[in-house]
């Protein structure tokens, strides 16, 4: 995940809130690193995705990128038309869409959006189906559902390579949605056995309609030399979380303030999990979840590198192929991270995939 300036839950954040100078700092050390695709976030109140994810196209080779958004805000055939545009202009295969359904009812209605979550989840429905079609339809097609009608829809420019289409929510509107319409479904860092129930419900709701379905997981890497160091470090990135709640730093408190009471189900599985143990499956920490609404990205894998690679690992045995990580000093992170984390995911990932080829293929 990169963004426009620094900052994270413990770091704080410094800069303007938007750094092109960073950004591109950010991009290319992902690139450097190793990394396939980088998330570009989304909130009611944050730059622009596809502007910012632009700018890390633009300044990198092969990087790809990950754009959030929120249906509901930018109709679907000029969605689809933009990611089209930005594949042609960048390369093909770059570029992917995230779709965030909403767990917070404050940051919907921010944009304008007063719509309750089971109606935002059809409308989600919606907005995959009209988005896919205008991807790939030769031809030009009528639509007409609850929320959006279009006659006529068509895009004249296509894409050269495929726009994966990514979702993310655990709520039970969520998984129809989600198994019915997304080509990777995004889970958050729960442990292995919620993880592995969370991918059975998933993959069942996917083979009702015909479909295989790819699976992504969120979690945050906290490395060090020693697996006593790393924890250390752990202990000291909730401290500075707690000085920057009390008030040291005011970004941390910001950001708690500026999302509002997140609703979504998911956040509430994590904050069930962390009030349960801070610690599960040997190294997956609650420490930071325990401090946040339960939202984001916060569950962390602390160890050394080749700890923190066996534990993500385990993850992919149950069918994860994409890890969206993150740091808590993310530049930085992202370069320690491609000496030995990235290296070691891969190759263990490589060995396994090698098992697992019929005998006679190369």
């Amino acid at each position: 995940m990169v963004s426009t300036t620094y900052g994270s839950e413990s770091a704080g954040w410094r800069g303007p809130v938007v750094d092109p100078g960073y950004l591109t700092d950010f991009a290319r050390a992902h690139e450097q690193s190793g990394f396939d695709r980088v998330l570009i976030a989304h909130s009611a109140s944050s730059p622009e995705g596809f502007a910012a994810a632009a700018h890390v196209l633009y300044n990198t080779e092969r990087l790809g990128v990950l754009i959030a958004q929120r249906p509901g805000f930018i109709q679907p055939t000029l969605t689809a038309r933009k990611l089209a545009t930005l594949d042609n202009l960048t390369g093909a295969g770059r570029v992917a869409i995230h779709h965030i359904t909403g767990g917070s009812d404050t940051d919907q209605r921010r944009d304008g959006d007063f719509h309750g979550k089971e109606a935002r989840y059809r409308r989600t429905a919606e907005f995959i189906e009209v988005l896919r079609r205008t991807l790939t339809s030769g031809e030009p097609f009528d639509y007409e559902g609850e929320f959006y009608r279009f006659e006529g829809a068509f895009s004249s420019v296509k894409p050269h390579g495929e726009v994966p289409i990514f979702f993310g929510g655990q709520s039970d509107d969520a998984i129809r949605v989600g198994g019915r319409w997304a080509d990777v479904y995004a889970l958050w860092g729960e442990p292995l056995a919620q993880t592995r129930e969370r991918i059975e419900l998933i993959r069942a709701e996917a083979a009702r309609h015909g479909r295989d379905i790819a699976f992504s997981l969120s979690v945050r890497p906290i490395v060090a030399d020693t697996e006593e160091a790393a924890w250390d470090k752990a202990a000291a990135i909730r401290r500075a979380f707690e000085e920057n709640l009390a008030g040291g730093n005011g970004g941390a408190a910001g950001w708690r303030i500026g999302r509002g009471e997140n609703t979504a189900v998911g956040a509430k599985r994590l904050k069930d999990e962390a009030d349960e143990k801070l610690i599960h499956d040997e190294r997956l920490w609650f420490g930071v979840t325990q401090l946040t609404d339960g939202g984001g990205n916060s569950t962390a894998l602390v160890g050394t590198p080749q700890q923190v690679a066996d534990a993500l690992l385990k993850y992919y045995d149950l069918g994860i192929r994409t890890f969206l990580i993150r740091g808590f000093d993310p530049l930085q992170d992202v370069r320690d991270w491609g000496e030995e984390l990235v290296p070691l995911l891969r190759a263990g990932a490589a060995a396994r995939e090698r098992r697992l080829a019929p005998a006679g293929r190369g």
